[in-house]
């Protein structure tokens, strides 16, 4: 029998009971004070939980404000509450954190009935999200032992407090939506809904906000690249949830519970956006600026492109870069069967030894292979072994098993392309596309690469000759030339079967004509023509007369960018690209503006514009006319490089310059026929339908206007009737006169 306690007893254990109550209380609190003080380790200070270490991506801009893509190592941009959908807010609170806007960071009566429910095998996750933001904020370490883990979790729960007295909930929420993993390389909500759904997160519809909260439960579990089924069970629980929390209506959760995820599953890599070579040379630009103008961190340290977050502004148009890239691929197709069809028959490594074996020497694997300590018999022997490997065609990456030696002769075939274009007024670059495929081939041509430049270099003769009194009426006999004076004396050939008798500068420039060409020069000497070019920002033009046609090479950025003095009234603008540089406070670091240069006086410039314009309306680009059907005031010049190794188009409107190349990566290799290896076939069609998508969108604002004259007029004539007349009006008047 049970003796029961008699009062003092009961007495006695009672304040036992509360004394142990009381003192495992002030325990826990000096244990709290303890780890508050920093004496089971540093805390983060409130300068750290409000600029958390979180790698962030930078972010490049277009002109309207369009992300162009992003440099990182995680792929995490922040955004705005105002910027995310209320659909994703409601279903994370209904999801993680019913009580989310009552707590204070920690969710005493939550932690405690789940407790509960996990001791009878129901287990459930206690942590609010300002808990799990936290945790998100300043990540845990692993293979932790049980009192390191306690420890740290009661870290968080001061980290959390933290953040609830010093942040709104509306920034707390943000803040972890903006650092939450969804897996394959999105980090944030930002970079998740364009991954998963190609769209920003203030789009995000109910399904996929639900798709997107659902993957916290588990990434890799719910995932909707790999489970898509799974995942969609996943969402539809999360709506089943919001109806529960009141956020949703039984009949909205109806209607959207059986639609299918409807993924636009993008996976973010380094390349991914448009404009990928022009990202990378920016890239190079900005380290550049950074490093020569010693622009810092606070504490010294460099910044980081890839994870300081920084907001790069630049003068690309999202559009007009989207138009050139399509403009590209679609020819280029063309042109390539064009290219492999014209060898048919032919063997085009015929005699090409050494360039296979440059080719060879240049390639990863070459290089690889060294690395190793391979010897020149076991390369040989790897490079004549068939093997896996991925190659680019422009019907896509194939897989295929191959001679690695097979592939160096494939890609010497391989047709590059390269264009760039600029608005002349300011200099601000609107496209750029570097490459045909920034995956295989890293090497940019805009800017990087040169190539000889054929004539697209003669307007800068006929400028030089210009602005010497020439008239573009003036009538010079068609026949071969020798200058002489600059070494071994110079006589050029024609580039093809000559116009016959007496032609005009305008015929001359309009057919491309090398006679007449050579004897601009030899009137005004290559002197000048270089001093100009060089005005015009193309460096290191030798001044030989054969510069005439164009034997020097250049950049296809410089020749933009010097076109663009004949469009832009005689001031040359370098070309530029980057805008501005911004931390991601958004306090600015770096900023240019163009900087204009008169080279030419307006009247020549002007001229120079409606002789490029011949060359389109009746000469060697007149295909843009009657085949493409581009019928504006465009001015142009095609350029062919010497057994039609290169093929330039250079095309000029009162708002746009572009500069189209094409050719082989190795000069060796080439189209056989100049009929098919000409700029007016290999570069101008690429022009072409650019400028007719660029037309096409009347949002772009590029009109049909001609170039203006010059408002004080213009002496030169240009008019050949008038000319003429002039002419033999001073021919009747010299016999008067006795001349």
């Amino acid at each position: 029998m049970n003796k029961s306690l008699s009062a003092q007893e009961t007495k006695r254990y009672s304040l036992i009971i509360w004394k142990l109550l009381i003192g495992g209380i002030a325990l826990f609190a000096i244990f709290i004070s303890m780890i508050g003080l920093g004496l089971f380790g540093a805390l983060p200070s409130f300068r750290d939980i409000e600029h958390p270490k979180s790698n962030q991506a930078s972010e490049i801009i277009a002109e309207d404000g369009r992300p162009l893509g992003t440099y990182f190592v995680q792929n995490r941009s922040n955004v705005s509450y105002k910027d995310i959908s209320e659909n994703v807010i409601n279903g994370l609170i209904a999801t993680e954190d019913t009580r989310f806007k009552e707590h204070s960071g920690i969710d005493f009566k939550r932690t405690f009935s789940i407790i509960g429910y996990n001791l009878i095998g129901k287990k459930q996750g206690a942590s609010t999200i300002t808990q799990q933001l936290a945790k998100n904020l300043f990540p845990r370490e692993s293979n932790l032992n049980f009192f390191s883990l306690v420890l740290t979790k009661f870290k968080e729960w001061i980290v959390a407090v933290k953040l609830e007295r010093n942040y709104t909930k509306e920034e707390i929420i943000t803040m972890y939506l903006n650092t939450v993993d969804f897996g394959n390389q999105a980090y944030g909500i930002k970079s998740a809904a364009r991954v998963y759904f190609n769209t920003t997160p203030d789009k995000l519809t109910l399904t996929q906000a639900a798709t997107l909260v659902g993957m916290q439960k588990g990434i890799t579990m719910y995932s909707p690249t790999r489970h898509p089924e799974r995942s969609r069970d996943r969402r539809n629980t999360v709506m089943a949830m919001m109806v529960k929390s009141d956020l949703l209506t039984q009949q909205q959760f109806d209607e959207e519970k059986d639609k299918p995820l409807n993924l636009h599953f993008n996976a973010a890599t380094v390349n991914d956006g448009i404009a990928p070579y022009f990202r990378s040379v920016l890239k190079n630009d900005i380290k550049t600026i950074f490093q020569e103008q010693s622009i810092t961190k606070l504490d010294g340290t460099p910044y980081d492109l890839d994870r300081d977050g920084l907001k790069i502004y630049t003068t690309l148009n999202y559009d007009m870069q989207v138009y050139a890239e399509e403009a590209q691929k679609e020819y280029m197709k063309v042109l390539q069967a064009q290219f492999i069809a014209s060898w048919k028959g032919r063997n085009p490594f015929k005699d090409k030894t050494l360039q296979i074996e440059q080719g060879i020497k240049r390639s990863d694997r070459y290089k690889s292979l060294k690395l190793e300590g391979k010897s020149d018999e076991e390369i040989t022997s790897d490079f004549n072994t068939k093997t896996e490997m991925t190659i680019f065609t422009w019907k896509g990456n194939i897989d295929t098993v191959m001679k690695p030696i097979d592939s160096v002769r494939y890609y010497k075939m391989l047709l590059r392309n390269a264009m760039m274009t600029m608005d002349p007024t300011n200099g601000h670059v609107k496209a750029w596309v570097g490459g045909i495929n920034y995956e295989h081939f890293k090497y940019d041509q805009v800017k990087m690469g040169t190539r000889q430049v054929g004539s697209t270099a003669k307007p800068f003769t006929y400028a030089v000759a210009i602005e010497n009194g020439y008239s573009p009426c003036y009538t010079v006999a068609n026949v071969p030339v020798t200058i002489e004076g600059y070494g071994k004396p110079y006589m050029p050939g024609s580039s093809g079967k000559p116009l016959p008798g007496n032609i005009t500068l305008q015929k001359a420039l309009a057919y491309s004509q090398n006679y007449v060409t050579a004897y601009l020069m030899k009137q005004v000497g290559p002197v000048a023509v270089s001093a100009l070019a060089t005005k015009m920002g193309i460096p290191n033009v030798p001044a030989y007369p054969s510069i005439c046609l164009g034997t020097f090479d250049s950049s296809i950025y410089n020749m933009v960018g010097a076109y663009g003095a004949f469009a832009n009234k005689g001031t040359y603008t370098k070309p530029i690209y980057l805008l501005k540089v911004e931390d991601k406070n958004g306090v600015v670091l770096f900023s240019q503006k163009e900087i204009p240069k008169p080279v030419m006086s307006e009247e020549v410039a002007y001229v120079m514009t409606r002789m490029l314009k011949g060359v389109v309306t009746n000469g060697t680009g007149s295909r843009l006319n009657y085949k493409y059907k581009v019928n504006a005031p465009i001015g142009g010049k095609t350029g062919t490089t010497q057994n039609n190794s290169d093929g330039w188009f250079m095309a000029i409107t009162p708002q746009l310059v572009t500069g189209v190349w094409t050719g082989c990566e190795d000069r060796a290799f080439h189209f056989i026929s100049t009929s098919q290896g000409e700029g007016a076939n290999t570069a101008l069609p690429i022009f072409a339908g650019f400028i007719k998508r660029v037309y096409a969108n009347p949002a772009l604002k590029i009109s049909h206007a001609d170039f203006e004259a010059p408002k004080s007029g213009v002496s030169i004539t240009f008019d050949c009737n008038q000319y003429q007349q002039q002419e033999e009006g001073t021919s009747e008047l010299d016999e008067k006169l006795g001349f």
